[in-house]
């Protein structure tokens, strides 16, 4: 048998795998019409796909073989990341997502040991998305809070223009052109319920507290917002309108 450190093949996962399957009752066939193993139990089918790393060619082998069975697994050595990791949960979503399962066969010193990880079965996209409905709504707001479209996708490493972003922008603009405001105030020209905890969080260093409940926009605020001449533009427009529509009504 070899150790765990010694270079593997595809082969290596064959008999270990099969006996598995084995045990559970099934007659088991390596190598049936391009079908790593195939096996028998009553009339199941269950087709196993054997790979030393999970890649997009093994999926999409797998995922053929459905065209035959809904029960087809993907076997591949233990990885080594954890089972916590982000990575590991990933993962496993992406093979809950295409209905297959995953073995994970162990090598040691004293044999070879397989684990079924996953189970074929169908997935339930609703109660997925569910779970995750709070980030869903986080999105959606972050969306709905962005006034243009100010970063390249793919980015990584940059300084991005978010939402929050934008409404600090905002709120310094307004504090450049009107002077000292409190929370209140600017609320009032549409900066939200967020604007008093931005005003305090005072993430970028844009706003100074002069008094009790009244802010100020810095010197780093005033020379940052140069850095954003497009968002200021809009902003500045956007005062101007404001300012239009309040003397009309």
């Amino acid at each position: 048998m070899k150790t765990s450190k010694e270079k593997r093949y595809e082969t290596d996962l064959y008999v270990p795998v099969r006996g598995y399957f084995r045990e559970k009752g099934y007659e088991v066939y390596g190598e049936v019409h391009h079908c790593d193993i195939a096996m028998m139990k009553e009339d199941e089918l269950v087709i196993v796909e054997l790979k030393l790393t999970l890649n997009v060619d093994l999926l999409v082998q797998a995922t053929n073989r459905q065209r035959l069975t809904d029960f087809v697994y993907i076997a591949i050595p233990k990885p080594k990341y954890k089972r916590n990791s982000k990575k590991w949960h990933d993962v496993l979503h992406l093979i809950k997502q295409l209905e297959l399962g995953l073995l994970h066969v162990s090598f040691t010193k004293k044999g070879a040991t397989v684990e079924t990880i996953l189970n074929p079965g169908p997935f339930d996209r609703k109660k997925s998305q569910q779970r995750y409905k709070k980030r869903r709504t986080k999105l959606l707001e972050e969306i709905k809070g962005r006034n243009g479209d100010y970063n390249v996708g793919g980015s990584s490493k940059t300084k991005l223009i978010t939402a929050y972003m934008e409404t600090c922008i905002y709120i310094a603009c307004l504090l450049q052109e009107f002077g000292p405001l409190t929370p209140k105030a600017l609320r009032g020209w549409g900066t939200g319920d967020k604007t008093l905890s931005i005003l305090s969080k005072n993430y970028y260093g844009w706003f100074e507290k002069i008094s009790r409940g009244i802010y100020s926009i810095s010197d780093k605020g005033k020379q940052e917002l140069g850095i954003y001449p497009d968002q200021v533009s809009y902003y500045q427009n956007k005062i101007i309108e404001f300012q239009e529509e309040a003397e009309k009504s």
